[in-house]
């Protein structure tokens, strides 16, 4: 994962952003540079492809170990999504949604079908109002914002020059006619001829965005391989692949000074994933719309991770890092003083991808949809019970890392193990108190 530089100044609230009218300008910055160097965000790739065994639960005695087995796990399972579905389907039917409630349950694992994770995750990002009754009239209006802001950002700027007011163009018939011989030819102003310099040329800024766009078509062709979803080369696919273009062309369009940067593709996915699996046909059909709203809001309690420019700052990413090292220490100082003084791991060579892309490059697809629900849910923000999770990945490896040198924890960690239990990491991530914590960043 590559991260992109970019001059930035310090926002007025580092953390918080404002959502105006204009559906989705996560920060209106403008005067900024656009390209940036890259680079990669750990020194020491390791290959893959050794299994890593992963630490039974309850092994290190940090929380008690669940009684059955795999199949009984699987019972338990389904009856608990049962219980989790009906309670879900109650609190979405109500007129007016309690948002404690909802996250409660939410935070505990949506089910997959029936639309009930894509109706959540709208809520917990307060993209949907908490009354029922205003749902309709929300999404109307903020879906035909989106298409207005394709209309004007991503079309051809052919489209704009070509088109002249309606009174303008009858005067010009109504000349035309009253004239015979020669044909008028259609003036071009010096502005919009495609080969103009000028900064404020449609077509300059036109093709300025063509390597972005290049870039976003080369990041998709990657986004989980091993799902039709993404990957295929069917209609379908390619249908799911130029709405995420669209989404994440468009975002860089309104954020000149954030852009677009390698990763953000990996963050898109589950949203786009989940509102297109929505049972509800008309929500499915508009899932380019809904998602670019919520990935907006997601992407702007972690945006300055993004920022080189902000990396020292209070809200970069040096200072999360610093801050899930604080959390480690308060937890576990042994494991800490072992993994950042005894092998030197310190957390940029592992954590800068787990919090930079929300875990989207550590877990399978599915655990990554589990995972979210619980980050959307917690009450402190996304970040907040992010780097609970990060610390929680790290305790329940402590035999491991204890027992490892450097290069051995760095294989670990790049190399999250996939097959861990994954509700009873959940559970130590939210046993950690966010009191031990010395941030709050709110969405």
């Amino acid at each position: 994962m590559h991260k992109g530089k970019f001059k930035l100044p310090p926002p007025d609230k580092p953390g918080r952003f404002i959502f105006p009218d204009s559906l989705g300008s996560l920060v209106m910055i403008t005067g900024l540079d656009e390209k940036g160097n890259e680079v990669e965000s750990s020194e020491f790739e390791v290959e893959s492809g050794e299994e890593l065994e992963s630490i039974k639960p309850g092994a290190l005695g940090f929380h008690k170990e669940s009684d059955g087995g795999d199949e009984a796990m699987d019972e338990e399972k389904d009856e608990s999504d049962q219980r989790i579905r009906k309670k879900m389907n109650k609190e979405l039917s109500r007129k007016e949604i309690n948002l404690e409630k909802l996250r409660r349950i939410a935070s505990t694992g949506i089910p997959d079908g029936g639309g009930l994770r894509a109706t959540a995750w709208k809520l917990l990002l307060g993209y949907l109002p908490l009354c029922h009754e205003l749902w309709e009239t929300q999404l109307k209006d903020n879906r035909l914002k989106y298409v207005n802001m394709k209309k004007e950002l991503l079309s051809n700027p052919s489209e704009h020059i070509w088109k002249e007011p309606k009174h303008l163009s009858s005067t010009k018939r109504h000349d035309n006619n009253a004239i015979d011989g020669p044909l008028r030819r259609h003036e071009i102003p010096v502005e919009d001829h495609p080969l103009s310099l000028d900064k404020e040329s449609l077509w300059r800024q036109y093709f300025q965005h063509t390597e972005i766009a290049e870039q976003i078509d080369r990041d998709l062709q990657r986004t989980h391989p091993d799902m039709p979803f993404f990957s295929a080369e069917t209609s379908f696919s390619r249908k799911n692949r130029e709405a995420m273009k669209n989404i994440l062309l468009l975002f860089a369009k309104l954020n000149p000074a954030i852009c677009y940067v390698q990763g953000m593709n990996e963050v898109l996915a589950p949203i786009y994933y989940v509102f297109s699996a929505d049972n509800d046909n008309q929500n499915a059909a508009n899932a380019e719309a809904d998602s670019f709203s919520c990935f907006v809001r997601i992407l702007g309690d972690s945006v300055d991770h993004f920022c080189q420019q902000l990396d020292n700052s209070s809200s970069g990413i040096l200072a999360t890092l610093s801050r899930l090292s604080d959390l480690l220490k308060v937890n576990d100082e042994q494991l800490w003083h072992h993994l950042e003084f005894t092998t030197k791991v310190k957390p940029q060579f592992y954590a800068f991808r787990w919090i930079t892309l929300l875990l989207t490059q550590e877990f399978k697809f599915e655990s990554i949809l589990r995972i979210w629900d619980t980050l959307l849910s917690n009450t402190f923000g996304v970040q907040d019970m992010l780097l609970r999770f990060c610390c929680a990945m790290l305790l329940c490896m402590k035999s491991r890392l204890l027992s490892g040198d450097f290069v051995a924890n760095i294989k670990l960690l790049q190399h999250y193990p996939d097959d861990v239990n994954l509700e009873y990491l959940l559970q130590v991530a939210q046993d950690i108190s966010p009191d031990t914590s010395s941030y709050i960043m709110s969405l």
